[in-house]
């Protein structure tokens, strides 16, 4: 028996928190936190409809995708100037039959589009929903259209730094030696729900003094959903909002997430007048040294080709806007 319903944001949620769900989710930026807050701020109720799609087979959960509708066409919850990337939901080993339900769901629904962007090239809605697209004779058409990067990581600092080049190593350990000269130095890592709003005024202020293109993007309205998705992700303990302290004044800052034995680094910012320091570049650094002794897999830089990322050792992932006429 196949079943197919939509679902609100406080189900999603309570899928997530069940131990015993089978699904998959494949990072933050599917997480029923991330997917609430970001409807709640830039959601448009009058142009789009939401549709949270879930799919079962009998008892078994196959998948959920979580859609918006406008017209005869569907798009995956988010906007990409502050999601990275998306995805639908899957069950391990029950991708296949999930995206062919979900296709003939749709369909019926009167939806002949599907416009997903920006996927990974390892996503379900490329590797799987694509895919069964064209085995029912659909349009599928996909085309790159930015970058992300990340780092594996080793288990040491040291195994770190021989990862990379010898040019990468030498300006690290400089910055580094520099660094150490300037004073009093701390790095610290704010992770607690009743510390966030306080701490993120000294994130917002360093921000908006790295660049003039940043303090503009920081609107009344993105700072709203930049607080509200910070509080969200530190009440499910995946916040890690970072600090670089220069005698006991944040110099630099990184906004960064851990989930599924991943950090990624969302945004940064830093006090121009440590520019000679390097204070944003390191803060990073120090971010990914933290990371390593927690054991972390992998760290994520996120969308984007700034140098310093491949300066850090990042590889290079394409990231695509995949058309699909179902």
């Amino acid at each position: 028996m196949q079943l197919i319903t939509t679902q609100t944001f406080d189900d999603l949620e309570s899928y997530w928190r069940d131990p015993d769900c089978p699904l998959k989710w494949p990072h933050i930026f599917m997480l029923p936190a991330w997917l609430q807050v970001w409807w709640d701020q830039f959601g448009d109720k009058q142009e789009y409809e939401l549709h949270i799609c879930t799919v079962m087979q009998g008892n078994s959960l196959l998948g959920i995708a979580p859609l918006m509708i406008k017209g005869e066409t569907a798009y995956l919850i988010g906007g990409e100037d502050v999601c990275d990337y998306s995805d639908v939901i899957a069950a391990p080993g029950k991708s296949s039959e999930f995206c062919c339900m979900l296709l003939n769901h749709l369909r019926a629904q009167g939806i002949a589009y599907l416009d997903l962007k920006p996927l990974r090239p390892d996503s379900v809605a490329i590797r799987t929903l694509a895919a069964e697209a064209q085995h029912q004779l659909g349009d599928v058409f996909c085309e790159s259209v930015d970058t992300s990067s990340e780092i594996e990581l080793p288990a040491s600092w040291d195994a770190y730094l021989m990862q990379l080049n010898g040019k990468q190593r030498h300006e690290i350990r400089r910055k580094f030696r520099r660094l150490d000269e300037a004073g009093d130095i701390r790095f610290r890592v704010v992770r607690h729900v009743e510390k966030v709003n306080r701490e993120l005024d000294f994130f917002f202020d360093l921000f908006g003094s790295d660049r003039k293109d940043k303090a503009d993007f920081m609107t009344r309205r993105m700072e709203r959903y930049f607080r509200s998705l910070a509080q969200a992700m530190a009440e499910v303990n995946l916040l890690k909002l970072c600090f670089l302290d220069i005698n006991n004044q944040p110099a630099a800052a990184a906004l960064c997430f851990d989930y599924d034995d991943t950090i990624y680094l969302y945004n940064s910012g830093y006090d121009r007048r440590y520019r000679y320091l390097g204070t944003g570049f390191l803060c990073k650094a120090l971010s990914i040294k933290h990371s390593i002794s927690a054991k972390k897999k992998s760290y994520n830089f996120l969308k984007g080709a700034e140098p310093y990322k491949q300066r850090l050792g990042g590889q290079k992932i394409s990231l695509y806007h995949c058309r699909i006429k179902i």
